[in-house]
């Protein structure tokens, strides 16, 4: 769920800590499934750098609102595609895993943006500068989640 929420602050920063993670863990639930591709360094690194981009994306004034039905979408296919990975991984539902981050990442998408834009109109501090603080606070979780997570054990999904 930490690696969904994420999702609904920063879609693609959600894949890419979950990428990294997994490159360098390899999970044998992920082994003859396409969400295996997550576990490639390559994705890894291509994730990160899209990540950055999407880091300065979000500070530009055309940029759309995250929640936006197209922007919307993408945040919770992100979600989607984590909770997947990550249920897959632990040799659980990919299915239900699918719809738990997904779910999860609409939640986020809506709160991250009360607070943000709240954030924005108490201080009266520019929605960008706001966004900053957001990037932080998503790359601190990110990291913290990495550093809790061990290795997966057989059998079930926890």
């Amino acid at each position: 769920m930490g690696f969904a929420t994420l999702a609904g602050m920063r879609s693609v920063s959600a894949p890419a800590f979950l990428s990294h993670y997994l490159s360098r863990q390899p999970h044998s639930g992920l082994a003859k499934s396409p969400l295996r591709l997550l576990q490639k360094p390559i994705a890894a690194k291509l994730l990160k750098v899209l990540a950055a981009g999407e880091m300065v994306m979000d500070k530009l004034p055309g940029t759309p609102n995250r929640t936006a039905p197209p922007v919307l979408l993408g945040r919770l296919l992100s979600g989607a595609l984590v909770g997947a990975a990550w249920y897959k991984s632990r040799h659980g539902s990919a299915l239900g895993g699918g719809v738990l981050g997904g779910l999860a990442a609409v939640a986020a998408t809506f709160a991250s943006y009360a607070l943000r834009t709240g954030i924005s109109r108490q201080a009266n501090v520019p929605i960008a500068l706001v966004g900053v603080g957001e990037d932080a606070l998503v790359v601190g979780s990110g990291a913290a989640l990495l550093r809790m997570q061990k290795p997966a054990p057989s059998g079930r999904a926890l």
